[in-house]
C-alpha cells in the first residue's frame, strides 16, 4: 500500500558570523484610519521606535519607514523603500508594532517574510511578541496574518452594508470638489454654482445643436472655458459623462459601480449585479428634465447608429 509523506517547506536562514558588528535595526510604522491616528499616532510610533533603537546596546538606527496607508496596498511607498534597502544590504533586523501593521494581504505578507528570511533579516512583531526566526514562530505569524486579512474583509463587508443601507434611506456621498455646477451648503445639500451652471447648460445646448463631444471640447477650449479643476484642456470622456449625469436633472442614481474584491479595491460597473437606488427631485436641477431626456435619447440614437 502506497503512502504519501508530506515534506514541509524549510526556509534556510543564512548564519551570520559574530564579528562584533553593530546590528542595523529598522522600524516600520503604519496607520491607516483616523481612529488609529488618534489612538496611536504615526509621530508617536516614530518617536518610540527611534528612542528604543538608539537606546538598545549593540543596535544602530538603519531607518524609520513610516506612512499612512492601507495594509492591503502592496504599493506603499515607504514599504517598498524598506524592502529596497533590505535588498541593498542596509538592514539586519526589523521591528514593527504588529502583524497587521506589516501587511494584511496574506500572500504578499508570507512572500515578503520568506524573502527577508532568505537574506538573514529577522522581523519582530511587538504586539504578538513574535519574530520570524524559528519555524514555530513563522507558523504563528502566518496564522496571525490570515486573521488580519479576515478582519479586513469583515470590515470591508460592514462598510459596504452601511453604504447600501444609507442608499436605501436616500443618503449618498459625492466629491463636490470635482462636480462642475454644484457645491454643498452647510447641511451637505447640493446647491448650484451659477457661473459653473452656465457652462453645464452650454454643453447640453451644444449637444442638442448637433455638436459631438470632440466638437464641444474644441468649443470650450477655444473660448477659454476652464474645467472644474481649472484646467484649459477638456476630456471628451468627461463631457460624455456630464451629458449622462442624472444629477444635472435634479435626480440621483446610486450604486452605479461597486468594489467586487476588497483585496484589489477595483471598481466594477454595475450592469445589474447589484440593486441600484434612484432618488427623484433630490435637489435643484441645472437642466430641466425635458432637455435632459432629449439629450439621453439623442445619445442613445447616436450609439445605435
Amino acid at each position: 500500500m502506497k503512502g504519501v509523506i508530506i515534506i514541509k517547506t524549510v526556509i534556510k536562514i543564512p548564519k551570520k558570523e559574530n564579528t562584533g558588528k553593530i546590528l542595523r535595526v529598522a522600524a516600520y510604522c503604519r496607520v491607516s484610519t483616523e481612529l488609529e491616528i488618534q489612538e496611536t499616532s504615526l509621530a508617536l510610533q516614530i518617536k518610540t521606535y527611534t528612542e528604543r533603537i538608539n537606546e538598545t546596546p549593540g543596535w544602530t538606527l538603519a531607518g524609520i519607514y513610516a506612512e499612512q496607508e492601507s495594509g492591503l496596498n502592496d504599493d506603499r511607498a515607504e514599504w517598498k523603500r524598506m524592502l529596497k534597502d533590505c535588498e541593498d544590504g542596509k538592514i539586519d533586523y526589523i521591528i514593527t508594532k504588529s502583524v497587521s501593521r506589516f501587511g494584511r494581504n496574506i500572500l504578499t505578507f508570507i512572500t515578503n517574510i520568506r524573502e527577508l528570511l532568505s537574506k538573514g533579516i529577522i522581523v519582530k512583531f511587538d504586539t504578538e511578541n513574535l519574530d520570524s526566526s524559528t519555524p514555530r514562530m513563522r507558523e504563528l505569524i502566518s496564522d496571525y496574518a490570515a486573521l488580519a486579512q479576515a478582519e479586513s474583509q469583515s470590515k470591508s463587508e460592514e462598510v459596504k452594508l452601511g453604504i447600501r443601507l444609507g442608499m436605501m434611506n436616500g443618503r449618498f456621498k459625492l466629491n463636490y470638489t470635482q462636480f462642475l455646477g454644484y457645491t454643498k451648503d452647510e447641511k451637505g445639500k447640493l446647491v448650484i454654482v451659477p457661473e459653473e451652471a452656465e457652462i453645464v447648460r452650454k454643453i447640453f445646448s451644444l449637444y442638442l445643436e448637433g455638436y459631438g463631444c470632440r466638437k464641444i471640447k474644441r468649443y470650450l477650449e477655444e473660448n477659454n472655458i476652464k474645467t472644474v479643476t481649472g484646467k484649459s484642456n477638456w476630456s471628451t470622456s468627461t463631457i460624455d459623462r456630464m451629458l449622462s449625469n442624472e444629477k444635472y436633472g435634479g435626480n440621483v442614481l446610486m450604486q452605479k459601480s461597486f468594489v467586487e474584491d476588497f483585496m484589489t479595491g477595483k471598481q466594477e460597473k454595475n450592469i445589474g449585479q447589484l440593486e441600484q437606488y434612484y432618488i427623484e427631485n433630490n435637489h435643484e436641477p441645472i437642466i430641466d428634465i425635458q432637455t435632459f431626456e432629449l439629450v439621453q435619447k439623442k445619445k442613445e440614437s447616436r450609439t445605435n447608429v
